[in-house]
């Protein structure tokens, strides 16, 4: 059994994977306790969300529909990780997402 501390961080990594919504309530709270875990899930998930407004303006093309569905697949792998507390992620866009998204880490 997790300690009641490692059970907050991990709900906020799993926070942050759900919905648009979901992201913005976990940067907040991560806000007040630096957990690195949390952080790193957060990044990911703004890389994937951005993948997300990718696939959506590329809709009208046949490329949108593989976009679509590969961040679906990308998403529901990191929701796992994060429900194990593992910084595990997509190879090489995870730690790419690590290095650009910087500003996340205030």
């Amino acid at each position: 059994m997790k300690p009641k501390h490692q059970a907050a961080k991990t709900s906020y990594s799993v926070l942050a994977y759900l919905t648009f919504i979901g992201l913005i309530i976990a940067y907040q709270l991560n806000r007040e306790r630096k957990d690195p875990n949390t952080t790193w899930h957060i990044k990911n998930m703004f890389g994937l969300l951005i993948g997300l407004f990718a696939a959506v303006w590329l809709q009208n093309f046949p490329v949108g529909f593989y976009v679509y569905w590969t961040v679906v697949c990308l998403w529901v792998f990191s929701l796992i990780m994060a429900i194990l507390g593992q910084n595990k992620g997509i190879p090489y866009l995870s730690e790419a997402f690590q290095r650009w998204f910087k500003f996340l880490d205030q």
